[in-house]
């Protein structure tokens, strides 16, 4: 609330406070926060577990010794009863004596009536702001888009070149067979228009001498029909369309390189960034991906055929998005699903790091995690320890959050070379 007040019940009234008697609540104390920004700061305190200068000095003066405090929040209670050793009483009674309060609180404040409700509406939208601002969950929101934007764009690039091809193919089809690369075959279509002046066009910037005189050499004995100045100027505006797309294309591929390098470092390392990308837009944001262990990140995208396998009572399938991986991509068709199991857990190690780690030590254990997986996949076992030779010990310090009062720590051991 916009409000901090303490009100004192009489013990006999307390007994009786399921049929609650609003004359039996006196308003003791009353402070105005001085803005909502203030308010909101406040609570942010509360929130986090510390207790405001403010709150401490109010009870400090108008709780005696030996009286209670009743207090809605029972989180709250533990805390003033922690920090001020004031008994907090939180219960049923309490809480149904909250509801006559919160039902009554415009004849307890009667003289800041007019003004309550803008206060309210202001410390809401001020508490609004500053949690979509700070909310960590959402920085990964900029990935789970750019991911989805470059996939929606490789989708429209791909109709769009097939159209080309089939639109120009009427008037030179002999071109397609000669490039096979889809942006160069654009940049071609968009130099020569019209077949008939290939001869007199200069393609060296983007094609090599063999190749562009083969296709000089096509252009005079095409066997496909003519088309109209307007077909063409279609067809060419088609052009700039798809290479506009295929420049945005790799400027976003470069942003999200950068945005996961700096976001999940170590999941990069393993992974790469269109794969790790993948895998945290799927799982929501980078701590569920966190939550998730080893077994359902290996098989995180396959859900529709885990469940059909789980109906039919057949086999369950392997791997999911992580399938993409170069690691387990490279791999023998025996070693694929051992090297999916691997990399699944050490996939769910450095998202945790990732997401979780109070320091941030670089893409060190994926880089270490990487190598170890392809000595692995290269020797098709897994490498025996040596006798005498240490491991390397890695100490992480993970945020607290608020559910937890402690912080924890978190140990790896990566087989050294």
């Amino acid at each position: 609330m916009y409000t901090n007040s303490i009100l004192r019940i009489d013990q006999k009234n307390v007994k009786k406070i399921k049929i609650f008697c609003f004359f039996s609540i006196k308003l003791v104390k009353f402070k105005r926060f001085d803005t909502p920004l203030v308010a909101r700061d406040y609570y942010l305190q509360q929130k986090e577990g510390n207790l405001a200068k403010l709150l401490k000095k109010v009870l400090k003066k108008q709780i005696s010794e030996g009286e209670e405090l009743a207090v809605g929040d029972t989180k709250l209670g533990n805390i003033i009863k922690e920090k001020l050793n004031i008994p907090c009483v939180s219960n049923a009674a309490t809480t149904e004596l909250m509801r006559g309060i919160r039902s009554h609180i415009d004849s307890l404040l009667d003289e800041h009536k007019d003004e309550l409700a803008n206060m309210r509406l202001a410390l809401a939208h001020s508490l609004g702001r500053y949690q979509v601002k700070f909310n960590p969950d959402k920085i990964d929101t900029m990935i789970i888009q750019g991911i989805s934007l470059l996939d929606d764009l490789d989708k429209e690039l791909n109709n769009y070149i097939m159209r080309c091809r089939e639109w120009y193919g009427w008037h030179f089809p002999e071109l397609s067979k000669i490039i096979s690369d889809p942006i160069l075959y654009v940049k071609t279509v968009r130099a020569i228009g019209i077949k008939q002046n290939a001869i007199n066009i200069d393609m060296s910037e983007f094609l090599s001498p063999d190749l562009e005189a083969k296709i000089k050499s096509e252009a005079e004995i095409s066997m496909g029909t003519m088309i109209s100045d307007s077909d063409m100027n279609c067809i060419q505006y088609l052009c700039e369309q798809i290479l506009d797309l295929s420049d945005y294309r790799a400027q976003l591929s470069q942003y999200l390189k950068e945005r996961m390098a700096t976001l999940a470092p170590n999941l990069t390392a393993l992974l790469g960034e269109l794969v790790g990308a993948r895998l945290i837009s799927h799982a929501g944001s980078l701590v569920t991906l966190a939550k998730y262990p080893a077994s359902t990140v290996q098989i995180l995208g396959a859900e529709k055929a885990l469940f059909r396998a789980l109906k039919t009572k057949k086999d369950t399938p392997k791997y999911g998005l992580i399938y993409h991986a170069q690691i387990v991509g490279q791999a023998s068709t025996k070693m694929k699903g051992k090297m999916a199991r691997k990399l699944s857990a050490k996939v769910s190690l450095a998202s945790r790091i990732d997401a979780l780690a109070d320091e941030s030590k670089g893409a060190s254990m994926g880089i270490e995690a990487r190598a170890y997986l392809e000595r692995v996949s290269r020797q098709g076992q897994e490498p025996r320890r040596i006798s005498g030779v240490s491991t390397k010990h890695d100490k992480y310090r993970f945020k607290r959050f608020a559910a937890h009062d402690k912080k924890f720590a978190f140990y790896s051991w990566i087989i050294s070379n």
